[in-house]
């Protein structure tokens, strides 16, 4: 499968953004979808996930409350909303999907084969 991520920019503190994954190539409702970021000099991590067929959505701590991340398997597309960003939120987002990640690795980068490009948060203080 393929994924292209888009929807980041350059927004203040407190602001919102939307990011958008399409996938291409695979049955998409098959495979768990996650969003991952970088931040300069930081290693990946984890922000959300959003598991197959039924959707079930897991967020890191740092997120929970602020960003939501859903789907639309007739679109094959998985959003994040990011509400209330903050500085600490700038990065380049990842999406990333798998068939057949598990749920107790839901949350490690490892799982996943398939990874989009990575669009560029800048939140501005």
């Amino acid at each position: 499968v393929q994924l292209q991520a888009s929807g980041g920019g350059l927004v203040q503190a407190g602001g919102s953004l939307r990011l958008s994954c399409a996938a291409s190539g695979g049955t998409f409702s098959t495979y768990s979808m996650a969003w991952f970021r970088q931040a300069p000099g930081k290693e990946r991590e984890f922000v959300a996930a959003v598991w197959r067929s039924v959707g079930r959505t897991y967020y890191a701590d740092s997120v929970k409350g602020r960003f939501t991340a859903s789907r639309d398997n007739a679109e094959n597309t998985v959003y994040l909303q990011m509400n209330r960003l903050k500085p600490e939120d700038t990065a380049v987002y990842y999406c990333a999907a798998d068939r057949g990640v598990i749920l107790s690795q839901i949350r490690n980068e490892q799982g996943y084969d398939y990874w989009g490009q990575g669009t560029q948060v800048t939140v501005s203080s």
